[in-house]
């Protein structure tokens, strides 16, 4: 995991997993599909604060969160669908 302070924010039907780099702002959005699964759906990094790994750490957190809860994640946002062929030790929350 990363040195980020990574917040998870969430309603009923929707979360992000938020942090600020320099001042700048960066998510990772989900939808929450029933109570087994959640369906993450844009990451957002400002490219002033691109290529340090933010991406990498939201994506961790919220891997970390599925993990804990024991739900799958389905990964429609390009990002995090490349990042879950990036890590096979993922594939066990993939539904």
């Amino acid at each position: 995991m990363s040195d980020f302070q990574i917040r998870r924010e969430e309603s009923e039907s929707r979360g992000r997993y938020v942090t600020v780099v320099d001042g700048v702002e960066a998510e990772l959005t989900f939808s929450k599909a029933g109570t087994g699964m959640i369906i993450a759906d844009h990451t957002g990094v400002p490219r002033e604060i691109g290529g340090r790994g933010v991406g990498l750490a939201l994506a961790e957190a919220m891997i970390a969160d599925a993990r804990a809860a024991g739900i799958k994640v389905m990964p429609l946002c390009p990002f995090v669908n490349a990042q879950f062929k990036r890590h096979p030790d993922w594939s066990d929350l993939l539904p």
